[in-house]
């Protein structure tokens, strides 16, 4: 779910690209159009909805990585087979582009049913040893 805050911010962008893309339209509908003026307006509409996107990569996904980060490394007893990886990730997390954070967070939920797997087992060898 999407905070309320993004999502107005979200919307608002959205609002002003469609004003944006329907004066595109009219400068077309113009006999004297210049096509480097038609140029400038696409891109300053690719340029928002590029910034669009970020704000949503950077606002739910890097914050949704975070949390699954925090998770591992507080379900990793630090000898689990992946504490290298999680070690390795969390020193890369400041870094990350947008286009890096989904590849990443898939790779952490692997991760975490691994560690989950694992804790299980060793939770019934405990108690099989009391």
């Amino acid at each position: 779910m999407l905070p309320k805050d993004l999502t107005r911010d979200l919307k608002s962008r959205l609002n002003m690209l469609a004003g944006q893309l329907h004066g595109i339209a009219k400068m077309l509908d113009a006999e004297n159009i210049e096509p480097d003026q038609v140029l400038v307006q696409f891109k300053a509409v690719t340029n928002g909805l590029s910034s669009a996107e970020h704000l949503l990569l950077d606002e739910v996904f890097r914050k949704g990585l975070a949390l699954q980060l925090v998770d591992v490394v507080e379900a990793c007893p630090g000898d689990c087979q992946d504490a290298g990886r999680i070690e390795q990730l969390r020193r890369q997390f400041p870094n990350l582009s947008e286009s890096e954070l989904t590849q990443k967070m898939q790779e952490l939920r692997e991760i975490g049913g691994r560690l989950e797997q694992h804790n299980a087992a060793q939770g019934k060898k405990d108690e099989n040893k009391s």
